[in-house]
């Protein structure tokens, strides 16, 4: 079988779970000095351009740097994948292997390994996705933006990019979630103060940006933190004790002779409840009302 035809074989959405080995045909880069091996080939640095659907929005110069200084002394092992730029010469989108790209400039590389492979937009998505998933390069709220990507621009349900990136469909309706989050709380994810498992016990919580700084304040583990968002989220949800409502309560139970309770609300309001047990009472609540 022709490389060409097993990228192809490979590029099928049933295998995109199975990693990027599978989609630059399980082909080693060429080490320096070197000639290209099969489906790879070598190209200037200066070729190549960032992908427009790259989920990762953040690289760390420190690890950049590691990642520079072991190119300068190995070259780039793994090949970048590229997909040509309709309409213009010499110019390629990077599919996977943004950070690679980014450390061989730094290491001065005037050339990159390469394999050139024509994607849709929908394919480089998934393609970027799995790449940064499977070296666990996304923070959770850009796994979490990529996600909405795969639904938002091309259809995909949660079962389907489950089963297509390889995870099951609660982590991926889970992950989906933090999109609601404050956008402080999510540049806290991002920044890594706090971790996705922190990012999940957020979502209970009556003020998720508060109860995110407590997190990093008292330097919680998650199970803290899910504990104390449950104790805040059932604070604000019992109601606090008015003695001047219970007596109402008492006032008005007594003239009817059945069981009310009042939830007054602030400035929001209230309501009333009137408990009855039979058709006889319901029927003497309705004709008092009638009569005022």
């Amino acid at each position: 079988m022709s490389p060409e035809k097993k990228l192809a074989d490979d590029m099928r959405p049933r295998g995109l779970g199975r990693g990027l080995s599978a989609l630059i045909g399980e082909e080693a880069a060429p080490m320096r000095g070197e000639p290209a091996k099969r489906g790879a080939t070598t190209m200037p640095v200066a070729f190549l351009r960032p992908n427009k659907l790259q989920p990762r929005k953040t690289f760390a110069e420190a690890d950049l740097n590691d990642l520079a200084a072991s190119i300068k002394e190995k070259g780039v092992l793994q090949p970048i994948l590229v997909r040509p730029i309709a309409g213009e010469k010499d110019a390629y989108e990077i599919v996977a292997g943004e950070r690679r790209w980014r450390a061989a400039q730094a290491a001065k590389l005037h050339d990159v390994p390469v394999v050139v492979r024509e994607t849709s937009d929908k394919e480089a998505l998934e393609i970027a996705i799995i790449e940064n998933i499977q070296r666990a390069d996304l923070n959770a709220i850009e796994e979490a933006g990529a996600y909405h990507d795969l639904m938002d621009r091309f259809g995909y349900t949660q079962e389907q990019i489950a089963t297509q990136l390889g995870k099951s469909r609660p982590h991926i309706a889970n992950t989906l979630r933090l999109l609601k989050l404050p956008e402080s709380v999510k540049t806290m994810i991002r920044d890594g103060l706090i971790t996705a498992g922190h990012a999940r016990a957020l979502l209970s919580a009556p003020d998720p940006e508060a109860m995110a700084r407590a997190i990093i304040e008292g330097a919680l583990n998650v199970r803290e933190a899910e504990r104390r968002a449950a104790r805040r989220n059932a604070a604000k949800k019992t109601p606090r004790f008015d003695p001047n409502i219970k007596a109402l309560e008492d006032d008005v139970s007594d003239r009817l002779g059945l069981k009310v309770a009042i939830r007054h609300k602030g400035d929001k309001g209230g309501e009333v409840r009137i408990s009855y047990r039979t058709l006889e009472h319901l029927d003497e609540i309705v004709a008092r009302l009638k009569n005022g």
